[in-house]
């Protein structure tokens, strides 16, 4: 006889966004077919049970910030991980499904000639469920007038930087990204720094022959931050056109968000583990050690500001937690962290150090682990919420019967997972550090289900996903991130704009 199922998770406390209970889940044809109480599913045949023992059951992360096999950017280093081995790492440490970048360079005059070739780098290569977003570095005409394909695409969202010479946009070319974005549903991330103020500031480092790598922090400072975040605040104001501010580091930024969220703009924000857990203590390390925390932005100050950006996680201010994964090799100079030393620089330049740092791996562990975030707060901002403003939701992020693929993460339940301090050989990457090494880690994911298979078993094997399982995921506009009034933006005959 057939069985009824093909999987069944008994003795879970599931967690949503909205409702923590004791419930069991009944998978059948890579769906969520069933949440019923605790219990009812006792008869029931299925090809696999696993007893949750009282754990906490989560639906699988969702990454909206990831950057694999980029080609340079910035100058050298390329990225460590390929689509193969990022995804790799993201099912290790429970995230299902994750949005990378296609990048667009300047030199550039169309997205979909950038989006056919990121096709083909993830294609058949990745363990887990994806998606891109179209990475703009030339808003040219004929780029701009390919949004409505994308959209037909299954592509929703795209993002921009206000710093780097090789993709920074200047303010009119933000608003025809804007403009554009809005009239197709299309949800735009920014790269909030002032890249004036950041060449200025290094230009002055420089001179003093301040070239370690925690000068990278001096180099970037707040204020770049803190302005930027403003200046896109109200771009987006006078376009109304949502966007998400990503990777916010400072207080004061969050501040600035927070205000722009209470006066009701369509105003979204990211953090990463990074502004959680480093300071500038971690790129103040003896020779070039700190050049494993160059990020950007970069880790602030204190532990106190690390604990403002955890109450804005808390309270709402931020819309997500991604990881902003974007590794490279630290002993490597042809393509890693060490390309910046030569004759010129024997020690390295902050201004040439690859910039980012790998996390897609340890995300959810990192702050699941650390009991700040109710847990409903936690897959919120690690699943519903990525889903939700990336068009994924409710086929991701949720468990709703029928409708949401089983995509699920069995955590430890109470007491059975003794902490450990974290090594970079446990973890599934292609990088030879990571920032948090030795880091106590309270929770791992037990087990991670997608679409009803079960792909990492922690106890009994570890990594059983295969490469090719992971499948392109057409995207719907956000259900999230709406602007506020309807009709297109445009300009009246007596010279006022407004929406018609």
């Amino acid at each position: 006889m057939a069985s009824e199922y093909d999987l069944i998770i008994l003795n879970g406390v599931v967690v949503s966004d909205t409702e923590v209970g004791e419930y069991d889940i009944a998978v059948k044809n890579e769906k969520v077919t069933k949440i019923v109480k605790r219990g009812e599913l006792k008869d029931a045949k299925a090809t696999k049970t696993i007893d949750a023992e009282g754990a906490y059951v989560m639906p699988g992360g969702v990454d909206g910030h990831v950057h694999l096999q980029e080609p340079p950017l910035f100058g050298k280093g390329s990225s460590a991980d390929n689509f193969e081995t990022g995804s790799r790492s993201a099912i290790c440490g429970g995230t299902t499904t994750m949005v990378p970048f296609a990048p667009q360079k300047k030199s550039e005059d169309t997205l979909l000639d950038t989006l056919q070739a990121t096709h083909e780098k993830a294609r058949d290569n990745c363990y887990i469920d994806y998606s891109f977003h179209l990475l703009v570095g030339n808003p040219s005409e004929k780029a701009l007038s390919e949004f409505k394909t994308l959209r037909e695409e299954g592509i929703t969202s795209l993002k921009i930087y206000m710093t780097y010479e090789a993709l920074k946009l200047n303010d009119g070319e933000i608003l025809d990204v804007l403009l554009e974005a809005r009239k197709h549903q299309i949800t735009t991330m920014i790269h909030a720094e002032n890249g004036d103020l950041i060449d200025w500031m290094t230009k002055q480092l420089e001179k003093r022959k301040m070239f370690a790598p925690k000068f990278h922090g001096p180099s970037h400072p707040p204020m770049a931050e803190i302005e930027a975040t403003h200046r896109a605040i109200c771009l987006s104001e006078f376009m109304d056109s949502p966007i998400l501010i990503v990777h916010v580091s400072t207080p004061a930024a969050a501040a600035h968000i927070k205000s722009a969220q209470d006066r009701g703009l369509p105003i979204y924000a990211e953090t990463c583990p990074q502004y959680l857990f480093l300071t500038k203590n971690d790129l103040d390390k003896p020779g070039f050690e700190g050049a494993k925390c160059v990020c950007s932005p970069p880790p602030r100050e204190s532990e106190a500001d690390c604990d403002v950006i955890w109450d804005g996680l808390a309270n709402g201010t931020f819309t997500i937690l991604s990881s902003d994964h974007c590794p490279f090799r630290y002993d490597d100079n042809v393509d890693g962290k060490k390309t910046c030393i030569n004759d010129e620089y024997p020690e390295g330049h902050f201004k040439y150090i690859p910039n980012g740092i790998a996390g897609i791996e340890t995300r959810l562990s990192l702050a699941l682990g650390e009991d700040r975030l109710d847990v409903k707060k936690f897959v919120e901002l690690t699943s519903t919420n990525p889903a939700k403003l990336y068009g994924l939701y409710p086929l991701k992020g949720g468990l709703v019967e029928g409708v949401s693929d089983a995509d699920i993460n069995i955590w430890y339940p109470p007491g059975r997972m003794q902490p450990y301090a974290l090594k970079n050989e446990m973890l599934h990457h292609n990088v030879d550090y990571t920032p948090f090494e030795g880091r106590t880690m309270k929770q791992w994911p037990r087990y991670t289900v997608l679409r009803g298979e079960v792909v990492w078993d922690r106890d009994n094997g570890g990594l059983l996903g295969k490469k090719g399982y992971g499948k392109f995921i057409k995207r719907e506009a956000s259900s999230l991130a709406k602007p506020r009034f309807k009709g297109e933006w445009d300009i009246q005959s007596d010279g006022s704009f407004g929406f018609s």
